[in-house]
């Protein structure tokens, strides 16, 4: 089984190389432009992990992760925060908020792909090997 990772990034730019090296990795991506269509891809596609950018309009990963660990059917799905922010007080919230890791941008990939793969090896799901070319 191949992971299932939800790419919440309103970035193109960001959203179009973070999906790309993921999917080299193995991964299956969807993509989501701001944080009411992660809520509502999350409900309907149930990705192993959710990667979410912070600061995005219509809806902030503030508020999404708040209504995705509100919710008894999303509840238990991972969500990485993405980020530029770096400063201590950022992780402490989405520590509070519900964030299960926190990343700072420019995303060290290599770092991103551990903590995904230590995520889901440790809820069971099959996560894809770091390659040689990606270390």
């Amino acid at each position: 089984m191949t992971a299932i990772v939800l790419l919440v990034e309103d970035n193109a730019l960001n959203r179009d190389m973070l999906s790309r090296r993921l999917i080299k990795m193995g991964y299956r991506v969807l993509l989501a432009a701001d944080g009411e269509d992660g809520v509502a891809q999350t409900r309907t596609h149930m990705p192993d992990l959710v990667l979410m950018d912070i600061n995005m309009p219509v809806m902030d990963g503030w508020q999404a992760v708040r209504i995705l660990k509100d919710d008894p059917k999303t509840r238990d799905i991972p969500v990485i925060a993405l980020t530029a922010h770096a400063m201590p007080s950022y992780k402490d919230k989405a520590d509070e908020v519900g964030f299960n890791e926190f990343a700072t941008k420019p995303i060290d990939f290599p770092a991103l792909v551990q903590t995904i793969e230590a995520i889901l090896h440790a809820q069971s799901i099959n996560a894809a090997p770091i390659t040689r070319q990606e270390q």
